[in-house]
């Protein structure tokens, strides 16, 4: 097998990795399991780099049918990604309403800390006649 080969292979190697990954992307979102889904989007990271860092002048040299099969596993990892987003989207919403929230009474708090201050001891000095 000459060198053009095995990356060519090897390209499609990657491409069926990613796929089944994704898969299990979905299937771990759909259960919330918020810490799997990290760990295998930084593979899907990982083999994504190895194929940007490969270049593109391997899929010039596919067949027919391995483009064809490619074009599939693309299209396949794509709607495995609209999935998993179906899932995230929610909880990242939810999550932005929690810390969004928690700054606000952090505000809050530091606004009326700083005005407090001042009315208790004015209320105090307007308590006692002078």
């Amino acid at each position: 097998m000459t060198l053009a080969m095995s990356s060519m292979s090897d390209q499609l190697v990657i491409y069926e990795e990613i796929q089944a990954l994704s898969g299990q992307m979905v299937t771990v979102a759909q259960a919330n399991d918020w810490d799997s889904l990290i760990a295998l989007e930084s593979r899907v990271t990982a083999l994504r780099d190895r194929l940007m860092n490969g270049g593109d002048s391997d899929s010039l040299l596919l067949s027919a049918a391995e483009s064809a099969q490619k074009s599939a596993m693309i299209r396949k990892i794509l709607e495995n990604d609209a999935e998993v987003r179906r899932h995230v989207e929610p909880w990242m919403d939810s999550v932005r309403q929690f810390l969004g929230s928690q700054n606000q009474r952090r505000k809050m708090q530091h606004a009326y800390a700083a005005t407090d201050i001042p009315s208790e001891s004015g209320a105090a000095a307007g308590a006692s006649p002078g």
